[in-house]
């Protein structure tokens, strides 16, 4: 374990794999442990709260997210990427962003980039 002086908290943390364990990365409808997700299996974003809406792209031609009531509508389909380490929109394959580079509360889809903020 690695601590910057500057704010005294972690940096990295890495696992260690050994070669001859090493099983690859999951297959499509396999879980990634790391990320609690199913490669390359569709799934819905739906709300807690009592309406239980669904996760949406805004319009056809807007890539911000919204929520909206249960259409069926590929736009409203997820899967996570394990190639990107992404969600992306089944519609439009492109991943979930969080605009201004990561500097907004607002989520859009975005053209899948390696940016982490």
């Amino acid at each position: 374990m690695i601590v910057y002086n500057k704010h005294g908290k972690i940096n990295q943390q890495w696992d260690i794999i050994y070669a001859d364990e090493w099983k690859g990365d999951p297959k499509k409808g396999e879980m990634n442990e790391d990320f609690g997700l199913k490669v390359e299996t569709d799934f819905y974003v739906v709300s807690q709260l009592s309406s239980h809406r669904y996760l949406d792209v805004a319009w056809r031609n807007s890539n911000d997210l919204v929520i909206k009531v249960e259409s069926q509508r590929r736009s409203q389909l997820w899967y996570f990427d394990q190639k990107t380490l992404t969600i992306k929109n089944r519609e439009r394959n492109a991943s979930w962003d969080i605009k201004s580079s990561g500097r907004s509360s607002d989520m859009q889809i975005y053209s899948t980039n390696s940016g982490w903020w």
